[in-house]
């Protein structure tokens, strides 16, 4: 397993990770012995990175990452994840600070190695968001802080803000990317890469499609519908697939092979947030970061997977940023 810094702190991360919005579903695994399977697979087999959030699993994700990390909490790096939206009248520090508590309770803990903010909340000045989490930095319960859902252009306003007051500043930045959904190459990932920010992507198989499994007239799971539905009954959308299939043929590997190791070949991408349900899917996962992509090989699967710029906002309008059109 190879790891990589994480922006300019001191963590290292396994470059694949695991996501864990399954853990504490009850659709999903309800069972917090079957989340320990996971994670303990994904600690022996070199994965090390944790990404949750307070609100994944109805408030249960963390929770199986806490019973399951008992005895072995110093070979995990746990991120996890606040919100700062519907607010109702709560002030954003005091929002910051009951949510920073009852995750080091859930995850039972006395630190968090990466604190990110979930969602953008456009009406509450960066101050208001850096401020107590600088806090908690100093008090020793959080190593290191970062954002997701973020565009560059913000991010790099919140770093103005870290600078001007000696703050920690954000070292890692998620979001959703992958072959078939490659907005952040617009302007998140090159300021990634020029500030030193690692890129955390989400959703890196496109909710299974690029796992090859969902080809037409497959039956959608609940979860993966939104991300494949549309993809399902788009006709360039099946051909690429296919070409991607061939490709990765081709070269000894399977698709999702070629998926998460295109990923990791960008020089941004710090770890890959992979989910797994079972230690087979980790396995699989883990063994995807074994292919060092070339930079030949990456421009290969990019004039394969072509786009033409369209589509979505990196700040999603139903995720808190942007304002809509009107």
């Amino acid at each position: 397993m190879e790891y990589r810094k994480l922006g300019n702190s001191g963590l290292n991360v396994s470059v694949i990770g695991l996501g864990t919005n399954n853990f504490g579903n009850p659709n999903r695994i309800a069972d917090p012995a079957q989340s320990a399977r996971v994670i303990h697979k994904c600690l022996d087999v070199g994965i090390n990175f944790i990404d949750t959030a307070i609100s994944y699993g109805q408030g249960q994700s963390e929770v199986h990452i806490g019973e399951a990390l008992k005895g072995r909490r110093g070979d995990a790096i746990v991120a996890t994840k606040y919100n700062l939206t519907k607010l109702e009248g709560q002030s954003p520090r005091d929002r910051v600070m009951q949510e920073a508590e009852k995750s080091l309770r859930n995850l039972q803990t006395d630190y968090i190695d990466l604190y990110q903010i979930h969602v953008v909340n456009a009406d509450v000045p960066h101050e208001e968001v850096l401020g107590p989490l600088n806090e908690l930095v100093e008090q020793g319960k959080v190593r290191v802080i970062g954002e997701s859902n973020y565009s560059g252009w913000r991010h790099a306003q919140a770093d103005a803000t870290s600078a001007q007051h000696g703050w920690a500043r954000f070292e890692s930045s998620q979001g959703y990317y992958n072959l078939f959904r490659r907005q952040a190459e617009l302007e998140l990932l090159p300021f990634c890469t020029a500030a030193s920010v690692g890129f955390l992507p989400y959703y890196p198989l496109a909710g299974g499609w690029l796992t090859g499994k969902y080809r037409s007239g497959t039956a959608v799971g609940e979860k993966a519908r939104r991300m494949v539905g549309e993809l399902q009954g788009d006709e360039a959308a099946l051909a690429t697939l296919d070409k991607l299939d061939a490709y990765a043929n081709e070269h000894g590997h399977s698709v999702l092979d070629l998926a998460f190791s295109w990923l990791i070949a960008h020089p941004a991408v710090s770890s890959v947030i992979a989910g797994a349900m079972t230690e087979e899917q980790v396995e699989a996962n883990a063994k995807a970061g074994d292919w060092a992509m070339t930079t030949e090989e990456r421009d290969a699967i990019d004039a394969i997977a072509t786009w033409d710029g369209t589509g979505n906002e990196v700040e999603s309008f139903g995720m808190g940023g942007l304002p809509p059109r009107r």
